[in-house]
């Protein structure tokens, strides 16, 4: 009984812990919504426009011989099917993209996916452990940058990422979307609006006047609409984590609190017994006695 408390006090710090980091990280999250939408709408109109100027991340290969599949994990476990969902996707992606012969690297940020995907046998090209809760945009701006120089050189022809999206509070979802060649972002990959798939389906529609020129406008904005989906894959992936812990953590409660009601009833049936049979026995003496 005493050590099933002490484990239900841990949990229950875990959970108010996590319901804390919740809320801060589903701020974030859903303030980053908004611009990523809007920046994506942008673009999909753009690309979807007559333009005599493209960008490089907007162009498609016609074939991609080399793929980067980056997989975004939690450092820290008891987080119930958090990592598991996102690791039962991006195994049979990796096999499928090399069974195209692609070549294919592999990125993996977090210690559960490293050890899972180690135990694979997977060779793991590039390996990160410092995004926790609150991942900085600095900190994705450095891995964006990589991307687009590398697809751009043509060193990259495709890169997926494998998350878990944040929907709401009650439903987040595993998932992987092609981030590389921008275009794809509008492709309707489950993407957290539908509205965006509408702006995409009428891409030629909207007018844009461009000052100074189309050129430098699409140079800034398209990187940018990159950079900003990349960040937001990570925003969602540290509420998404938080959820999961919370809600694991608020089930383990529960349970050793039945445990403990269990294990009660037990000791007190046993004590019971032990009083009875020594009453008994000392009602039989007395009578002996007599």
């Amino acid at each position: 009984l005493k050590a099933v408390r002490n484990v239900r006090k841990i949990t229950r710090t875990m959970e108010l812990i996590a319901t804390a980091r919740f809320k801060k990280a589903m701020d974030r999250a859903t303030e980053a919504a908004a611009y990523t939408q809007k920046i994506a709408e942008i673009v999909s109109d753009l690309s979807g426009a007559a333009l005599s100027f493209s960008h490089p991340l907007l162009e498609s290969r016609e074939t991609q011989q080399k793929s980067a599949v980056l997989v975004l994990t939690s450092n820290r476990g008891l987080c119930g099917g958090y990592n598991g969902g996102v690791l039962r996707l991006a195994v049979p992606r990796l096999k499928e993209l090399r069974a195209q012969g692609q070549e294919v690297s592999l990125e993996v940020s977090g210690k559960r996916g490293l050890s899972f995907l180690r135990f694979q046998g997977e060779t793991i090209d590039r390996e990160y452990t410092h995004f926790e809760e609150k991942p900085t945009f600095g900190e994705v701006d450095e891995l964006a940058s990589r991307y687009i120089e590398a697809y751009i050189a043509g060193d990259l022809d495709r890169l997926d990422v494998a998350y878990t999206r944040f929907e709401s509070s009650s439903r987040q979802s595993a998932t992987i979307e092609t981030l590389l060649p921008v275009g794809s972002l509008d492709d309707g990959d489950g993407s957290d609006d539908s509205d965006t798939d509408e702006q995409a389906a009428g891409g030629g529609s909207v007018d844009y006047e461009f000052l100074p020129s189309a050129g430098e406008i699409l140079e800034e904005i398209v990187p940018a609409s990159f950079k900003a989906r990349l960040f937001k894959c990570f925003l969602d992936a540290a509420v998404s984590e938080q959820i999961f812990r919370m809600v694991a953590m608020k089930g383990a409660t529960e349970n050793a609190g039945e445990m403990i009601d269990t294990l009660s009833m037990k000791y007190n049936r046993a004590r019971q017994t032990q009083i009875t049979s020594e009453l008994s026995e000392i009602i039989g003496g007395a009578a002996a006695l007599e």
